[in-house]
Parts: C-alpha cells; sequence; structure tokens
C-alpha cells in the first residue's frame, strides 16, 4: 500500500457507487459522478472499437441499440460469457473494468488525483471464481485492489460505526441481481460474521421481469392480430425493461402507477396497482424469506438464537412488501440504512482501516528496526505501539482516538462454501473431502493427511473442489464444481499408501491458497494454480489490461 486514500466501491449488478472516508471529518462519503449522481448505472455501451459509454447515457441509449449495450454483467462474473463487438471477444471482467474505470475517473474530477487503491465489494455468496473475476476486474482497470469483501460485511461495518452499541443484526441485501441474508455481530468494534446465505441471481431484476411479462401480456390482449410477440423484439422489450422499473420504483410510493407498452407503432397504457404487482412477485419474496430461516438456523446452531434488529440494505429493500413480510414472519425490529450506499460506505471503511493498519506497521518497523511484512502488532509493546499511532495520526492529519478506533476494529467473515479435494475412500469409492467447510470461520487454516492409491505413482493430480455441502465427506460428486488443480510429483518407487499431506488456507476475503506435499523424506511440496476455464487466464488478463489503455470510457 502507498498511503493513498482508498477508496470503496459496490460494483453492483444494476449500479455502482464510490465512497471515501473525508480527513476532515472521518466519516464515509459518497463520490458524485460527473452527471451529479450519487450512483451510476451499471450498464456499458459499446459504441466504437476505442469508446465505451458507462452509466446513464448507456442506460438511456440502450432502448435505441440494444445489441451493442451490455447490463446485468455482474452475473456473469466467472461464467465462459463471451460476446462479441468489433472483432473482439470480451469478457464479464472487460466489461466490469470499464463501469469500475468510470466511477474512479469520475471520482478524480472532484477530488483531484485519480484512485488507486480500492476496496471492492462483492455479495456474500459469492464462489471463489466469482470473486477472482471480481479482483481481476479491478486489475484490468488499473486498480490495486488491496481487498474483495462481502457487500452485507461493509454495511454492517458501515452501520457498526453509525450505532455503536453491541447487537446482533441481521442483514437483509436485496440488489438489483444478487440476494445475500447474513447475521453479524456487532460488539467492541469486532465485526463477526455468524452465518450467510443467499443467491446470486435473485434481486430487483426478476422483480421487473414479473413486470415486463405483466405489460407484455397486457399489449397482447389489446393487440391479438400483433405479428410479433413483443417479448422477442429486442428494442420493444429494452424499453419496457426500462419502463418496468421506472413503475416499480414508483409503487414504493403510490397505491398503482401506469406503464406505457409501445410495439409495433401501437401503445397500451397498462394499470399497475401495487397488489397486483405483489401478488405476481410474491414467489420471489418468499424465496428470500426461505433463505433467512435457513440463515437464522445456521446461526442459532452457532449459539445465536436471535437478532436484535433487521437491517434492510440495497436498492430493492424499498419496496414496502420487503419490510412487511419481514415483519409479519418474523417480529424483528426492521431498519432501512442507507440501501443505496451502506455498502460502498462500509467498504470505504474498511479500506481506511486497511491503510491506518499498513502506517501503523511501518511505523512499528521503523522503531523497531524490523521489516514491514515481518511486524506482529499484536505482538508489539504497548508504548511502542502507542506512539506507532500518535505518529500515523499526525501525519494522515487524524484525531489520535481515530486512529486508534479503525485500527482496533476487528473484522471477521465465514467462508460462504465448502473447499475440498476428490479422494477415494477404503472401499475405493470416489468422493469429496471437505477440508474447509461452509459457515466456517475465516481465515482458516486446515491441513488433512491422504495416502496414495497406487505403487510407484510418479504423479498425484490434487483436483480442487468448492460445493456448498456441510458434510465432511460429499459421496455425490455432482455437488462439487473442480476450481483447480496441482500436480505433485512423487519420489520414485514409492509403495501404495505413502502419506500425502494437503493444506487449504483460506483468506478473509474467502480467496484459497492450497499446498500438497509428499510427506516421504525428501519429498516435494506444490501449490495449487487456481486456474478454470471459467475465469481468465494470466495471459488473457494480460491482453485485457493492455486493450483497456487504448480504451476511451464516457459517461
Amino acid at each position: 500500500m502507498s498511503g493513498e486514500r482508498v477508496y470503496g466501491i459496490d460494483l453492483g449488478t444494476t449500479y455502482t457507487c464510490i465512497s471515501h472516508v473525508d480527513e476532515a471529518s472521518g466519516k464515509p462519503t459518497v463520490v458524485s459522478n460527473f452527471e451529479g449522481e450519487n450512483i451510476t448505472p451499471s450498464v456499458v455501451l459499446f459504441e466504437d472499437a476505442e469508446t465505451r459509454v458507462v452509466g446513464r447515457e448507456a442506460k438511456n441509449t440502450a432502448v435505441l441499440d440494444a445489441d451493442h449495450v451490455i447490463e446485468m454483467i455482474k452475473r456473469e462474473m466467472g461464467t465462459p460469457w463471451r460476446r462479441e463487438f468489433f472483432g473482439r471477444q470480451v469478457s464479464p471482467e472487460e466489461v466490469s473494468s470499464y463501469i469500475l474505470r468510470k466511477v474512479v475517473d469520475d471520482a478524480a474530477q472532484f477530488d483531484g488525483t485519480r484512485p488507486r487503491e480500492v476496496v471492492i465489494t462483492c455479495p456474500a455468496y459469492f464462489d471463489m471464481t466469482q470473486r477472482e473475476a471480481t479482483a481481476t476486474a479491478g486489475l484490468i482497470a488499473g486498480l490495486e485492489v488491496l481487498e474483495i469483501i462481502n457487500e452485507p460485511t461493509a454495511a454492517a461495518i458501515a452501520y457498526g460505526t453509525h450505532d455503536k452499541s453491541d447487537q446482533t443484526v441481521l442483514v437483509y441485501d436485496l440488489g438489483g441481481g444478487t440476494f445475500d441474508i447474513t447475521v453479524i455481530e456487532i460488539k467492541d468494534r469486532a465485526i463477526t460474521v455468524i452465518a450467510t446465505d443467499g443467491d446470486d441471481r435473485l434481486g430487483g431484476r426478476d422483480w421487473d421481469e414479473e413486470i415486463v411479462r405483466y405489460c407484455a401480456a397486457q399489449w397482447q390482449k389489446e393487440h391479438p392480430d400483433a405479428t410479433e410477440d413483443i417479448l422477442t423484439s429486442p428494442d420493444a422489450l429494452q424499453d419496457l425493461w426500462g419502463r418496468a422499473e421506472s413503475g416499480k420504483r414508483a409503487l414504493s410510493n403510490l397505491p398503482q402507477t401506469r406503464i406505457a407498452v409501445s410495439h409495433e407503432g401501437r401503445q397500451t397504457a397498462v394499470t399497475l396497482p401495487r397488489e397486483t404487482f405483489e401478488e405476481l412477485t410474491a414467489h420471489l419474496l418468499e424465496n428470500t424469506i426461505t433463505f433467512t430461516k435457513a440463515v437464522l438456523e445456521k446461526a442459532a446452531q452457532r449459539g445465536h438464537p436471535t437478532v436484535d434488529r433487521v437491517l434492510l440494505v440495497g436498492g430493492s429493500t424499498k419496496m414496502p412488501q420487503v419490510k412487511t413480510r419481514l415483519l409479519s414472519e418474523f417480529g424483528f425490529e426492521v431498519e432501512t440504512f442507507e440501501p443505496d450506499f451502506a455498502v460502498a460506505k462500509g467498504a470505504a471503511i474498511y479500506g481506511q482501516k486497511l491503510a491506518i493498519n499498513e502506517r501503523i506497521k511501518h511505523e512499528i518497523a521503523l522503531q523497531t528496526d524490523q521489516k514491514p511484512e515481518d511486524v506482529d502488532v499484536t505482538d508489539t509493546a504497548k508504548d511502542v505501539r502507542d506512539a506507532a499511532e500518535e505518529a500515523v495520526a499526525e501525519s494522515m492529519n487524524l484525531r489520535l482516538n481515530t486512529v486508534k478506533k479503525y485500527s482496533e476494529m476487528e473484522v471477521t467473515n465465514v467462508a460462504s462454501h465448502s473447499f475440498g479435494v476428490i479422494a477415494f475412500t477404503d472401499d475405493d469409492i470416489e468422493v469429496i473431502s471437505n477440508l474447509v467447510l461452509a459457515q466456517q470461520k475465516l481465515p482458516t487454516d486446515v491441513t488433512k493427511h491422504f495416502s496414495t492409491r497406487e505403487a510407484g505413482a510418479a504423479l498425484i493430480e490434487l483436483k480442487i473442489v468448492e460445493n456448498t455441502s456441510s458434510d465432511h465427506i460429499v459421496t455425490d460428486l455432482a455437488m462439487g464444481e473442480e476450481v483447480g488443480n496441482a500436480m505433485l510429483e512423487m519420489r520414485k518407487g514409492l509403495p501404495a499408501g505413502s502419506p500425502i499431506e494437503v493444506t487449504f488456507k483460506l483468506n478473509n476475503q474467502g480467496r484459497l491458497h492450497i499446498t500438497g506435499r509428499d510427506m516421504a523424506e525428501g519429498g516435494k511440496t506444490v501449490t495449487a494454480v487456481i486456474e478454470t476455464n471459467r475465469v481468465l487466464s494470466i495471459e488473457e488478463v494480460e491482453q485485457a489490461v493492455k486493450h483497456g489503455r487504448g480504451i476511451r470510457v464516457i459517461g
């Protein structure tokens, strides 16, 4: 880290927000975009081979040029999705990098210097490849991604600095394209995730889709002689998507709204009462309730049978049906907390903590004649640590208690998925042997011993698998998804049953590091390289970075 201001970015499915901690007030501040808005639509228009239009203008243009506009790209992160524009295939990471560049460039307009060090958020239920893809998007955008932090955790950090009382909160995070439900304990400046669950393909966009289908059906009833289904017309459908979103927003304050539907030169004004809208989308809301019940059960099993309140974040929680349904089902105190900004602000606060912690380590290193990377702050004498904090407060022009508040903040996440390797039982049945289980506290370091199946094996392949099971042994291989592998070179002539040691290290961001070791004398150690067909290779990332330098991003 360079000691520069660290920014927090909520890279959303439908909207993106960037924030930083204001040095004067010590509070997180959202940075407006060039158009004067606090949130930027996560929409990219490929205008020509060298120009990308991002934000409101791209969203408006989508109606006229749907074939050159990309929306909802966050749902494709970590997948092999590709689209061709101007003779070149683009990946979700590249599309997302343009969105990041837009908000970062806009922040530079207001702050004078271009943000470089960032914390980017992602859904708590993102798997490893999705997290890696998010970090890669930042790299392609020319940013130094300090960490990928879970969206509900970021919201809890922002809330914890707002309400400093000890409490257990249920963070209900319903965004434009994803849903997370997380139980978090806030106590003594510590933010501890207890349990998390969710769906990375459930969000406000699905509510919009119900409106789209309803309005299209109403138009079709009035025009049974239509030659083309409105749902198969890209331009008409794009226009209807925009009107559906506006109608949904209107229904948060009005008992009904009218939505204009145009196709084949004919228009119908569809009346949509809030009651009808809620009936159309009740199944979507019930899906969130099912996840909520599941995560509350997990939290209870971990010693947290009750929560003090429900914290609503994410723009889609503005729909009145959300609060009403949660109150009727659980009876909790429900609080809406900056639904559009809480995640970005929490990421900024966490980024400030990282910056302060790094400076403290450097100060301690100077005082103790160590390298900064060798400094263990918790193992440092109190007088040395106090002196370092005072020096940091002075150099950053911050109050000493502000520095202490950030440095002493602890953030603990849990694994959203389980991780294991493909192994064989004594009966020679192939299974998934999980080393790290979902909901296990992070960071974690787990070692397990296996043995070779055959005598004289020269190479042993370690197949690393991600899954959603909470069992150590999973017999249904279909539950797992291979996310990487490593070839472990064995000594020649070893008998069957020779011991192998596998260590999984999962950091606080949910990113995995694996080592395998031949335990025979003189045996070798290998590190797994997590590369799959779903994630860009090192060469592809380098090409994307190089290509991106020649791309102009405008709003």
